[in-house]
């Protein structure tokens, strides 16, 4: 009997995914195993095998288009299967009845495809799957488009850009238009939910400290004549913020709406920018790591978020997030706690400081802002800012962060 296959859920904050590419056609033979197509999710680009084998008979939606959890995508079975009254049954049976989402069922079994762009030999396309995916829909030859990805690629704003500016040239009498409705990404649209949810939910406050890093910036150099991979000072700030969070385990929490969790395990989570909004990969464990070994995962995780390549298992079960923008040159900013975590720790610039010392001598320090934000219904002002204390304390003496 014919299997009906319904887009998965990939990630815990994932309720939609889009089919970035087809890998198997209607009428190809699939193995259980194969892969069947690429989804893209709220945080990456994912190879999706297929369940079962048989024939592909049926694909249900087009590459590009959003598809709700649960929503068929294909039916694999016998070749020449009857397969219409199973589209009818999960039609009425889906997770929506309305006839926008229904009638994706109803599309025939065997979509047109869109050109391939062929390459001369030797030559490499660096494009996202998602703008690949536009590009073959549209009928447009990438190798036209500029790409402002990283490293030249073509990401989908190029595609649309292109579209936009082919638009422009074709119109007869082009009439000036205000604005741009940009589509939001299944990235968007989770960042946009969860950090209104944090919001409206957790009663947020925020203590801020300087901190010395005169001391910590001369111990950097010197480690780093000896490791074998070039350690950061956000290495620096989430091995203290490890070792401080033994110390005070209120910060290492979540709320749970009728408890408050208290986690053994420190997992600490970095903000990782990309081309559509941010990712947080996870350092499990990062009070038992030494500085060496925080800075070679952070470095692996970032370079897996920016291409879209991270495992979900890379990305979940933090218990406290760092965001930190110094490298943008942000002196000091406030960041949104990301649930159910009860605080987030943002990180801002190393600047050079005029102190004037208790003695009246007056020095330049390199310096640097840390702002906490809290969740008010878990940690109270005292207990924030005792962590803070230890947080500065471990970072101008970073000799103690191997204690």
């Amino acid at each position: 009997m014919a299997e009906v296959i319904e887009m998965p859920r990939l990630s815990d904050t994932m309720t939609e995914g889009v089919i970035a590419r087809w890998l198997k056609k209607v009428g190809d033979v699939v193995r259980p195993g194969d892969l069947l197509a690429e989804i893209e999710t709220d945080k990456a680009t994912m190879e999706f095998e297929a369940p079962v084998g048989g024939v592909l008979l049926h694909i249900g939606v087009p590459e590009g288009k959003p598809v709700p959890i649960g929503e068929i995508i294909a039916i694999i079975g016998k070749p020449d299967e009857d397969i219409n009254l199973l589209l009818q049954r999960s039609a009425s049976a889906g997770p929506s009845s309305s006839p926008s989402q229904s009638s994706a069922l109803q599309i025939s079994p065997a979509f047109p495809s869109p050109p391939e762009i062929s390459l001369s030999e030797g030559e490499r396309l660096k494009a996202s799957p998602l703008a690949k995916a536009i590009a073959r829909e549209k009928g447009i030859d990438l190798r036209k488009v500029s790409g402002t990805g990283e490293g030249g690629r073509v990401i989908r704003r190029d595609v649309e850009a292109y579209i936009a500016q082919q638009t422009e040239i074709s119109a007869p009498s082009p009439l000036p238009t205000p604005y741009t409705d940009q589509p939001l990404t299944q990235m968007r649209k989770t960042i946009a939910r969860r950090l209104t949810t944090s919001v409206q939910e957790a009663p947020h406050f925020y203590l801020t400290i300087s901190v010395n890093m005169e001391h910590a910036a001369q111990w950097r150099e010197r480690l780093n004549l000896l490791s074998d991979v070039k350690i950061s000072f956000n290495d620096f700030i989430i091995k203290a913020c490890a070792l401080a969070l033994r110390r005070h385990p209120l910060l290492n929490a979540s709320w749970m709406g009728e408890t408050i969790r208290l986690h053994h395990e420190i997992h600490i989570g970095f903000a990782v920018a990309v081309e559509e909004g941010l990712i947080v990969p996870v350092i499990r464990h990062a009070d038992r790591k030494g500085l060496s070994d925080i800075a070679r995962e952070t470095q692996a995780l970032a370079e897996k978020a920016r291409q879209r390549k991270i495992a979900p298992e890379e990305y979940t079960g933090s218990t406290f997030s760092i965001s930190n923008l110094g490298m943008f040159g942000i002196e000091e900013f406030t960041a949104i706690i990301n649930p159910p975590e009860a605080a987030i720790l943002a990180v801002g610039a190393i600047q050079p400081t005029v102190i004037a010392k208790e003695d009246g001598e007056i020095k330049v320090e390199r310096r640097m802002h840390l702002t906490l934000s809290c969740d008010h219904r878990v940690i109270d002002g005292a207990t924030g800012a005792r962590f803070l204390q230890t947080l500065r304390e471990l970072l101008e003496v970073p000799e103690r962060l191997l204690l």
